[in-house]
């Protein structure tokens, strides 16, 4: 039984872990009103919706991970320089 469960409990991690991906840059832009900012690698990430913007500024480098949503890179936890 410990086997099955901890079978099941890889193959469930190893699914969600493919969905993740990380990207690393300077902030480009930043849309307030939209709560999305665009990477120096041109691509445009989503913000979560009790994300304080006013923490971030354009220029600022930033490690995030995201998950991709159909067209949307939703991130999903980000790293700011101080």
């Amino acid at each position: 039984m410990r086997t099955l469960i901890g079978a099941v409990a890889f193959t469930m991690m190893c699914a969600t872990g493919a969905l993740a991906a990380e990207a690393e840059g300077h902030i480009k832009t930043i849309d307030r009103d939209n709560l999305t900012i665009t990477l120096d690698n041109g691509k445009l990430y989503k913000l979560p919706g009790e994300f304080d913007v006013d923490a971030i500024e354009e220029g600022m480098e930033i490690l995030l991970a995201y998950d991709k949503v159909g067209d949307v890179n939703l991130i999903t936890d980000m790293e700011l320089s101080e």
